[in-house]
């Protein structure tokens, strides 16, 4: 039964000014707290943080259609309804009645949806239809495609076939802070995939048979689908070089079983044990765990063949700010340079007890007691190597349309019309086996109506991959249901990283960019870096100054982002009209 609370200091709700929100308490319920939003002459109560990590809602940014962004990861919501709209958020958000009354301000609420703070999606689901969704991959794409699928109401079966022993969990909190326990990431127990009718199964698939709409797996079992969605992820890549192959205690990271392999060979529970590790790959997978591992009291070296890390994505400049950080807790950097080999340790030479670089001025011997390798992934498409009716890139990923439906092989020939590429109607591929036309600044025809228009990209984001799940989740209802479906370009890909700091960035460089332009005290690690192709602002990456990420993200999204002068020069982006239209 809801009862009235009152709300302490704030008397008049029409003090809150458009597109602004007010975080409130909540008389009588301690640390209760609500945050008011006003949008036109509508107000709303909804609970005040983020489902996904917690980020204040009062920080974030409110758009002319009633959304409300996340400060921190993009996730947004409804604030009419709770809703979420994008990921990264898992749950909805509670919303309350809100009204004036007797110089006050009031809401009716339960007492445990304020304590709560969020309203996980119990969806409960028996299929009742003959539609048969097969899901491939446990990953991000995976989740946000299943959950949506039932918040839709979609009664068929449902069945995600996953090669890791874990149910889809929060992957990005393996290279940012190793945690070794699967129950401590999933994102949903198992008895909210059973609830909602969620077939998992741990299986790895051989091998797709298109005409016959049917999955193998390597247990030998066949799962019939109406509709498929590959959502393999990828694969992280080896060094083919001596030592690489054969010696132990060389890793990778993509599952959590490699998490508590590495800590294995760190001795975690050991005193004074201090291990000398080298981090090969000064991209962001590797700077996380060069970063996680260095907080534990290691010795870390990073190796990598850029002038700075991530120069390729953010540029020298940017990249030295972020090498500045994490020296300063202690790690070393090894730049310009490539591998030679592994050598084994002296006290056993079944394991490696260094690595040797060539970097320009000679022969460079690191001692290592364990590696790491942090050089990237490829797609995980091995299964459809050799299938007749799939062609895969150059770089091993599936072409998709607007929806993400796969373009068999034959479509978008040479000279074909972007606005030809017509996918199957019941198969579709996300996440970082995707490559899929990019609409965001930059992109041809980021305002027009074509289609078909944009720049093909493949994009290993993990907002990027849910997303895309939440989308094929819509397209599959809209068409079991016979209604049209819309091409699907309203979201601005987002990513974050822990590198000594939080980094935050939005856009997408694909398209490429001449120019940066830095604001803020860079000196101090606190910055706003717009990457500019001509006048247009294509990526922006932040440390510090929260919520400019998002604020351009959502200016991306609607085609009023500043020009590269406007950046230039005075401009407040955080006074900047957000439009209400949708462009991208």
């Amino acid at each position: 039964m809801a009862t009235e609370y009152k709300l302490k200091d704030l008397t008049s709700l029409h003090d809150i000014p458009h597109l602004e929100k007010v975080e409130a308490e909540v008389e009588g319920i301690p640390d209760g707290k609500v945050l008011v939003v006003r949008v036109n002459d509508a107000f709303h109560a909804i609970s005040p943080r983020c489902t996904h990590y917690g980020a204040p809602l009062k920080l974030g940014v409110v758009a002319p259609d009633g959304r409300i962004t996340c400060p921190w990861h993009g996730a947004c919501f409804t604030v009419a309804t709770g809703e979420i709209e994008d990921a990264p958020a898992p749950n909805r958000l509670h919303r309350f009645e809100v009204y004036e009354k007797e110089g006050g301000v009031y809401i009716k609420a339960d007492e445990s949806a304020i304590k709560a703070g969020q309203r996980d999606p119990n969806l409960k689901c028996v299929a009742t239809t003959p539609e048969k969704v097969v899901v491939v991959g446990g990953g991000s794409g995976s989740f946000g495609l299943v959950q949506t699928l039932r918040e839709l109401n979609f009664q068929g079966s449902i069945t995600l076939l996953t090669r890791e022993p874990n149910l889809p969990l929060d992957r990005t909190k393996l290279s940012k802070a190793l945690i070794p326990d699967a129950s401590k990431l999933e994102i949903r127990p198992a008895s909210w995939y059973e609830n909602a009718g969620i077939d998992i199964v741990h299986d790895d698939v051989t091998a797709v048979d298109f005409p016959s709409k049917s999955v193998a797996t390597k247990s030998g079992k066949t799962y019939p689908y109406t509709r498929l969605v590959l959502a393999t992820g990828g694969v992280p890549r080896t060094l083919p070089l001596d030592g690489f192959k054969d010696l132990g205690n060389i890793f990778l990271l993509r599952f959590v079983t490699d998490v508590q392999n590495i800590l294995s060979a760190l001795g975690e529970g050991e005193e004074d044990k201090k291990k000398k590790v080298v981090i090969i790959g000064s991209s962001f997978i590797g700077l996380e765990i060069g970063n996680a591992i260095a907080s534990k009291g290691h010795d870390v070296s990073i190796v990598g063949m850029e002038k700075a890390p991530l120069e390729r994505v953010l540029g020298e400049q940017v990249g030295k700010i972020i090498q500045s950080n994490l020296e300063k807790a202690g790690i070393k950097f090894y730049l310009n340079a490539s591998v030679e080999k592994a050598t084994p340790s002296s006290s056993d030479a079944a394991k490696v007890g260094a690595v040797h670089l060539k970097d320009g001025d000679g022969s460079v011997v690191l001692p290592a007691d364990v590696v790491v390798l942090g050089i990237g992934v490829r797609p995980a498409t091995d299964f459809l190597q050799n299938n007749p009716l799939i062609k895969l890139l150059k770089d091993g990923s599936l072409r998709t349309n607007e929806n993400f439906a796969v373009i068999p092989a034959g479509a978008g020939a040479a000279g074909a019309e972007p606005g030809t590429l017509t996918g199957l109607d019941d198969v579709y591929a996300i996440g970082d086996i995707a490559t899929y036309p990019y609409h965001g600044p930059g992109a041809p025809a980021a305002a027009g109506k074509d289609a078909g228009a944009g720049i093909p990209v493949r994009i290993e984001h993990w907002n990027v991959a849910q997303n895309a799940g939440r989308g094929v989740a819509q397209t599959i209802v809209n068409t079991v249901n016979g209604k049209k479906t819309r091409h699907h370009k309203a979201f601005v890909p987002i990513f974050w990283s822990a590198l000594g700091q939080q980094l935050r960035y939005c856009g997408s460089t694909v398209a490429g960019w001449d120019a940066l332009v830095l604001k803020g005290e860079p000196e101090k690690a606190k910055f706003a870096a717009f990457y500019c192709k001509g006048e247009t602002v294509v990526a922006v990456a932040t440390m510090g100054m929260d919520p400019i990420m998002t604020k351009s993200a959502e200016l991306m999204r609607r085609g009023n982002m500043p020009s590269k002068s406007e950046v230039e020069g005075d401009v407040d982006l955080l006074k900047r009209d957000v439009k209400k239209e949708v462009v991208i």
